[in-house]
């Protein structure tokens, strides 16, 4: 069973910087894409970011220029750098990896941007 173990979480204020790491179990390559998801309370989960097999990255229009995604390949890892934080930024963050069209998720870091 594939395994995601989400990282990284914590209080910090608007303005400030969190990065979450999001490992996986087995190789990276092995995946169509894996991706950052996050859910507001109140709210449906949304897509933040993903980065596919090929390297290519896209982004939510409310995250692009300030959060980035990337990976470690030998470390089977993803990043979310997460820059200039907003509290509309506050949610749980989830991190999802695909192959074919099975989706496997961790089980969430929380992100709390407050003064």
């Amino acid at each position: 069973q594939v395994q995601l173990v989400e990282s990284g979480g914590g209080l910090v204020q608007p303005g400030g910087s969190l990065s979450l790491s999001c490992r996986v179990s087995e190789n990276i390559f092995n995946f169509n894409d894996i991706a950052w998801y996050r859910q507001a309370p109140g709210k449906e989960r949304e897509f933040v970011a993903d980065i596919n097999v090929g390297g290519n990255k896209k982004y939510a229009g409310s995250v692009e220029g300030r959060f980035t995604i990337s990976r470690d390949n030998a470390e089977n890892t993803v990043y979310l750098q997460m820059n200039s934080l907003e509290p509309e930024d506050t949610a749980v963050y989830y991190c999802r990896a695909r192959i074919l069209r099975q989706d496997f998720w961790g089980q969430g870091t929380q992100v709390t941007v407050s003064s």
